[in-house]
């Protein structure tokens, strides 16, 4: 099912699509689509991305690559490409780098919000969730790219051409659905101790068959990762809490599900299954054009469990590196002409404890008086009014919401109060309102340049937004208090979070470097454009990158 973000915006397309190919509408409602695939166009797009794989990282661990990131090194490298809007989660990630539009427009505005018209269970709702599924006492959700509001590429690519075929496999739920979309052909993600798929799908033979390997490696659990020598310097034991993180290996106690999760494991075990479905669905074999959307999870499960500079993150690159080497050599072994794109949905921040020791002193954790609860329980006191769900949120920074059924005056002065309490914090660094936000113009310039409000209107759809959104300062982490596999996050407005590197390559292309900030955005309009894909007008946010470093286009007409 295609959803479109608004009849007015949609009307212009009408317009500019006087003679197309296919009817202007098709049965759904969705605008017109259509394809003429060029001479020499690449047979299968695969689209990677690496969760929490940000520029910083990348710029770091790039001397040390030897297998598949060298390998992509060597095509059109944009080192510091953004997620531009603010929201820098995983679910609002994944949802622009295949659909070519920024959460304001795929209504993915985080990985949760609150929704105080739902019925069943709690008021958060889970960006992969059909809420309309829930049921009384249930603890588990059915999985769904419901929320999402456009088409992906492999979606578009369906409407062109039904042969082609439009496949995602990723560690998340949301990884694997905000990437492959609706009209999807096959979709696997990691879930416990095994790789599912959608309610009501049976398991494919490939699924079935990388799920027998995972069983076998589980019962009987597997050694430590070896630590690369030039990592010695990060093996070095940090205590944030009750947690010790800084000297893992990754040793896989024989049963441990979440063990295999948390380690270069998972990630291995995404690329195996993505190549079982190459050979099941004769990808890149076809007469038209197919895509494969890979999400890689572990190194986000890593950063949160351990940071983003401690010996365990250097072995997850270091092993990721190989086996991303090794998934391409498959991909050559089976003659298949394709095209790579790498990105990562959001950045990361390593943990306080040790940006203290490594020249950030002014890194913490964020205080409790700018939680929903410490803000109701001084602005109810203040009204008279119940504290008890006053303000609600799904952690201590980003979106806010006001119970909703306060009338509007009263909503307008708790939010002048809330804005005047936060801002006195010396942990805050703005708080915007829905009314400022939605009044600022969406952003045209490069996104590095953007003000915290562009940023935040990047990231803003009324469906799924709240009444105001608070933005910590530089090097305050949303964690209160470190756990156990929770010591470190992303998900702020800074660069260090929205910086992303953002990788092309096909045999034989010119490749070139371009320090220039580009947006994850871009990546549909310009693999769209390699494969001779006409899209409406006005259906994407990002534009073509020409791809092509030496005199050729690969832009064309569309650029």
């Amino acid at each position: 099912m295609f959803r479109v973000k608004s009849l007015s915006r949609y009307a212009a397309v009408l317009l500019a699509c006087a003679a197309p190919v296919v009817s202007v509408f098709a049965q759904d409602g969705a605008p017109a689509v259509s394809q003429q695939v060029p001479a020499g166009a690449p047979k299968l797009i695969v689209a990677i991305s690496i969760d929490q794989f940000s520029a910083d990282i990348f710029a770091q661990y790039r001397q040390r690559f030897t297998g598949g990131f060298a390998r992509l090194t060597q095509g059109a490298v944009f080192p510091a490409g953004f997620q531009s809007h603010a929201a820098t989660e995983t679910c609002p990630g994944h949802s622009t780098i295949l659909t070519g539009n920024r959460p304001a427009h795929t209504g993915i505005i985080a990985n949760s919000w609150i929704d105080q018209s739902v019925t069943t269970g709690p008021k958060v709702v889970y960006c992969a969730e059909d809420v309309s599924k829930r049921t009384a006492g249930s603890k588990d959700y059915v999985a769904s790219p419901v929320h999402l509001l456009v088409p992906t590429l492999g979606e578009w690519m369906k409407k062109a051409n039904p042969a082609a075929r439009n496949i995602a496999v990723s560690g998340k739920d949301r990884g694997a659905l905000m990437m492959g979309g609706h009209d999807i052909d096959q979709v696997y993600w990691w879930k416990g101790k095994q790789f599912v798929t959608l309610a009501g799908r049976e398991l494919g033979a490939t699924a079935v068959a990388e799920n027998a390997e995972i069983d076998k490696l589980l019962a009987k659990g597997a050694p430590a990762f070896p630590l690369p020598a030039w990592c010695g310097r990060q093996d070095r034991a940090v205590q944030a809490g009750t947690a010790t993180v800084g000297t893992g290996r990754f040793a896989l106690k024989a049963g441990e599900g979440d063990q295999f999760r948390v380690s270069p494991r998972l990630d291995r075990a995404t690329l195996d299954l993505a190549v079982k479905l190459v050979d099941e669905q004769k990808l890149g074999k076809n007469s038209v054009p197919d895509i494969l959307a890979v999400s890689l999870s572990a190194t986000d499960y890593v950063g949160h469990a351990t940071g983003t500079e401690g010996a365990e993150m250097c072995i997850q690159l270091t092993q990721l590196d190989m086996a991303l080497g090794d998934f391409f050599a498959s991909l050559d072994k089976r003659g298949i002409d394709y095209v790579v794109v790498l990105t990562a949905d959001h950045g990361g921040f390593d943990l306080p404890e040790r940006l203290h020791e490594q020249a950030l002193e002014k890194s913490a954790r964020v205080n409790s008086a700018v939680s929903p609860e410490a803000l109701s329980a001084t602005l109810g006191k203040k009204y008279g009014l119940e504290a008890k769900g006053l303000i609600l949120s799904d952690g201590p920074s980003g979106d806010y919401w006001l119970r909703r059924d306060l009338d509007p005056g009263t909503k307008g002065k708790l939010v002048d109060d809330a804005k005047a309490l936060l801002e006195a914090d010396p942990q805050v660094e703005v708080v915007l309102s829905a009314a400022e936000i939605a009044a600022t113009p969406m952003p045209t310039t490069s996104p590095e340049t953007w003000t915290l409000a562009e940023r935040a209107r990047a990231s803003y759809n009324p469906l799924h937004s709240g009444d105001f959104v608070v933005f910590l300062k530089r090097g305050v982490v949303p964690i209160p208090a470190p756990r156990a596999g929770y010591v470190a996050t992303h998900g702020s407005p800074w660069d260090y979070d929205r910086r992303v590197p953002i990788l092309f390559w096909r045999k034989g292309m010119t490749g070139f470097e371009q320090p220039s900030g580009v947006e994850t955005v871009d990546i549909a309009p310009s693999l769209a454009a390699l494969i001779g894909l006409k899209i409406p007008q006005g259906a994407f946010d990002g534009r073509c990158l020409d791809l092509d470093g030496g005199t050729g286009n690969t832009c064309g007409a569309v650029k």
